[in-house]
């Protein structure tokens, strides 16, 4: 199953966030792109993520290897999870980026073979898929 794990940073996925500034920190970053230093806020505010995520680096290994975590893409297809029921195997997944479970997979399926989901960053499903597994979010 880890042969599916894919590059944590694709170049067309991403989840909208919103954050609340202060006026004055507001302004400097502004100022920062006025001078040409970024092209514009959202510009400013990827590298400042990602120059905090470099920062963290070593700690970040360490607990995605101490919660077992799959780091990047992960999908889940039907016929993956069909071969898990038939084989007699409840899933206990655990990702750190994206989890995908594909719009082919019925709730009954991802019921009787999904026995927990734990995704930190974003997990895109059917809303019926979604709401079948609601009581098994971690």
């Amino acid at each position: 199953m880890a042969s599916n794990v894919q590059d944590l940073r694709p170049k067309t996925d991403s989840e909208k966030i919103t954050i609340n500034l202060g006026y004055v920190d507001l302004g400097q970053i502004d100022l920062l792109v006025k001078e040409g230093f970024y092209s514009n806020r959202t510009d400013f505010i990827r590298t400042a993520i990602r120059n905090q995520l470099d920062r963290h680096n070593d700690a970040l290994k360490q607990s995605v290897a101490r919660h077992q975590l799959d780091l990047g893409l992960r999908r889940f297809g039907r016929r993956e999870l069909e071969a898990a029921r038939a084989a007699g195997q409840t899933l206990h997944i655990q990702v750190l980026g994206l989890a995908t479970i594909d719009l082919d997979v019925t709730p009954e399926l991802a019921r009787e073979t999904i026995g927990s989901l734990k995704v930190l960053g974003a997990l895109q499903a059917s809303p019926e898929v979604k709401a079948a597994l609601r009581d098994r979010l971690l």
